[in-house]
């Protein structure tokens, strides 16, 4: 969330340190590149939602390398304090709901911590996120990385957060300032919000660096993976490229399911006005324009795709 504020609060001789948010995406790198051209000392963070692809880990821990940077430093959500609180709400609370002695006892066993940020939100919303309810960007990236990162910075002066966000991703970044002041304190700016995407590919050679390989494989986002967002030919993507990560949004379903009283969740958003499984919208993504074909979330329409304010999520490579 962003309050208005102006770079005045950016004071002459105020020592402000930086921060780059780094997704593993074009955009972020490029701003992480930038950083690298200003000569200044800045820190990089990435938040790791449990659900990214192998090639994003891999490049995200190798950006200093080839640019003499600085490590990309990593947090995690821990939500193991929520999930013993929900543990103890549903041994005491849902017998006397009528619940079934099975199912509360199943769904208990599963609020404990599994280690994935990603599935133990999920539990503990009792739901995946979705298009209406995308809790995911802001719990398990932008509020870690305020409160690991960004609190104990400010305990030592300003913090000026370095943004991947330009104007011509959507309407709604569109309409966002050069310039914010974040909820959490820090000072938040979008140094390549006039860039095209050729801008960005421009900075990339420039440095030597090479893109994201997920890019070349044919990925338009490298943020989650799947992301909740996915168009119609990123579904089919992902399924043929890397089944094993649908299969794990498949076991994240069951699992979802099985922890919460409707014993029912989706990853992705009803299409046609069906509500279907993984392995349904894996089928309906290989067909062709016989049916009602539409992108799943409408992505390309005002107000889809990620909500990130803080340039934590990639849109298309374009």
């Amino acid at each position: 969330m962003m309050t208005h504020s102006s770079v005045a609060d950016l004071r002459p001789g105020t020592a402000i340190q930086h921060l780059v948010n780094v997704s593993g995406g074009k955009d972020s790198t490029a701003t992480y590149l930038k950083a690298m051209e200003s000569g200044r000392e800045f820190r990089a963070v990435f938040a790791d939602t449990g659900n990214e692809h192998e090639a994003t880990y891999e490049y995200v821990s190798r950006l200093a390398e080839p640019t003499g940077g600085p490590v990309v430093e990593v947090v995690r959500a821990d939500f193991s304090r929520q999930l013993a609180i929900h543990r103890q709400t549903i041994l005491t609370k849902w017998p006397a709901e009528g619940i079934a002695d099975e199912i509360v006892a199943e769904a208990a066993a599963l609020n404990t911590p599994s280690g994935n940020p990603y599935l133990d939100l999920c539990i503990l919303k009792g739901r995946l996120p979705s298009r209406k309810a995308q809790f995911c960007t802001e719990e398990l990236k932008q509020l870690p990385i305020s409160s690991q990162v960004v609190g104990p910075m400010l305990r030592s002066g300003p913090v000026l957060q370095w943004l991947g966000i330009r104007a011509d991703e959507s309407a709604n970044r569109a309409q966002q300032r050069r310039y914010n002041r974040h909820d959490d304190g820090s000072i938040v700016w979008r140094p390549i919000f006039r860039w095209s995407v050729e801008d960005v590919w421009a900075m990339h050679r420039k440095h030597g660096v090479l893109p994201n390989p997920l890019y070349a494989m044919g990925a338009r986002r490298v943020g989650c993976w799947p992301c909740i967002n996915c168009r119609k030919d990123e579904v089919r993507l992902i399924a043929d490229m890397t089944p094993e990560h649908m299969d794990r949004i498949e076991r994240w379903e069951a699992v979802v399911a099985a922890a919460n009283k409707r014993r029912m969740a989706t990853f992705f958003a009803p299409i046609n006005g069906d509500i279907l499984p993984i392995r349904n919208v894996i089928d309906w993504a290989r067909t062709g324009r016989g049916g009602r074909q539409y992108d799943i979330f409408m992505q390309d329409q005002a107000g889809g795709g990620c909500t990130s304010d803080l340039g934590l999520c990639e849109r298309e490579a374009a």
